[in-house]
C-alpha cells in the first residue's frame, strides 16, 4: 500500500476488546447467520429495488435502502439511537470512521451514494451490492485519479444526490478521531453543496472497532457475540460550503463539529489527533 495513505495507531488487541456482557455462543451464531442472510437478500433483491426506484423515484429507493440497512444492523444485535435531523438531499455527508457497521448505520439514516476504495468492488456479496447501489469508487494507489473522482462526486451533488464519505481515510477505534483529509470537501465547494457532519459512536467502546490488521470475519464475530452493544449516530447541523474560502478550512470546520460531539476523550497519547505515515491493512480505509 502507498505510504501516503493515512492510518490510525489503533490495533485490535489494544482497542477492539469488548468490555461489556457477552451474548453467548448460540445467540452469536444466530446473529451471524441472520446478518449474512440479510446481506445476501440485499444482493439478490438489489435489481428489483433499483427498478422500483426508477419507476417510483428516489423516495421509494431511499425507503427500501433504509429498511434493509436497519435490518442488517438489528440482525447483528446492535441497538441504534439517532439524534438530530437530516440535512437536504444534495449534501455531502462526512462522518468519523470506526467500523464496517458505520456504512449500514448511515444508510439507515441518510441513504445516498457512498465513496469507497476500489477494492470493495471485488468483495464477495458486498462488492456487487455496493456497485448496484451507486457507490463511487476511488483507486487510492493512483493519485492521478483523485481529481476525476472529485468531479464525479461534485456532479452527483449538483444533481441532487447525497454523497457519503469518511474523510479520516482510515478506521479509528472511537476513543479519538483522525484528521479530516480535505480532498472530498472540494466536491462540495465545486457543487455549491452543503456539508452535514455526522458523529458515530458505539457503547461499550471496543467491540465494533474494525482497525489495523483486523480481519472482517473476526470483527463480524466480535459484534455478533457482544451483548448490549448500542450505536449512536448524531446528525449535526449543516455547514454551508460557501461560507469557507477553501477545502482545508471547510474540512477543519467539519472535523471540529464532529470532535465536539465526542463523549470519549482519549486518555493516552496513542489516541491523540495523530496521523501515521505508514498504512496498516485496515479493510475499511477510505480515500481522502
Amino acid at each position: 500500500m502507498s505510504v501516503w495513505l493515512p492510518s490510525a495507531p489503533c490495533t485490535p488487541p489494544g482497542c477492539a476488546t469488548h468490555q461489556g456482557p457477552a451474548a453467548g455462543r448460540l445467540r452469536a451464531f444466530a446473529r451471524l447467520l441472520a446478518g449474512t442472510l440479510v446481506v445476501l437478500a440485499g444482493v439478490l433483491l438489489a435489481p428489483a429495488a433499483a427498478l422500483l426506484g426508477a419507476l417510483f423515484g428516489t423516495p421509494v429507493r431511499d425507503l427500501l435502502t433504509r429498511r434493509w440497512a436497519r435490518t442488517v444492523v438489528r440482525a447483528f444485535g446492535v441497538r441504534v439511537r439517532i439524534t438530530g435531523g437530516p440535512g437536504p438531499r444534495g449534501a455531502l455527508v462526512v462522518a468519523n470512521h470506526i467500523s464496517w457497521l458505520d456504512i449500514p448505520l448511515i444508510a439507515a439514516t441518510l441513504p445516498g451514494r457512498m465513496l469507497a476504495k476500489s477494492e470493495v468492488r471485488r468483495w464477495p456479496l458486498l462488492g456487487p451490492l455496493a456497485a448496484r447501489g451507486g457507490t463511487l469508487f476511488l483507486e487510492r494507489d493512483r493519485l492521478r485519479t483523485l481529481p476525476g473522482t472529485v468531479r464525479e462526486m461534485a456532479s452527483a451533488l449538483a444533481g441532487g444526490a447525497r454523497v457519503i464519505a469518511f474523510p479520516e481515510g482510515s478506521t479509528w477505534c472511537g476513543r479519538a478521531q483522525g484528521r479530516f483529509r480535505p480532498a472530498v470537501f472540494q466536491a462540495a465547494l465545486d457543487a455549491g453543496a452543503a456539508v452535514q457532519p455526522v458523529r458515530i459512536s458505539y457503547l461499550p467502546t471496543g467491540a465494533a472497532a474494525f482497525v489495523g490488521d483486523d480481519s472482517l470475519g473476526a470483527s463480524l464475530w466480535r459484534v455478533a457475540a457482544a451483548g448490549g452493544l448500542t450505536a449512536e449516530i448524531r446528525l449535526l447541523p449543516v455547514i454551508p460550503a460557501s461560507s469557507f474560502p477553501d477545502r482545508r478550512s471547510l474540512a477543519r470546520a467539519a472535523q471540529l463539529a464532529v470532535a465536539r460531539q465526542s463523549a470519549n476523550r482519549p486518555s493516552v497519547s496513542v489516541h491523540q489527533f495523530v496521523n501515521s505515515s505508514s498504512a496498516h491493512a485496515s479493510s475499511l480505509r477510505t480515500p481522502s
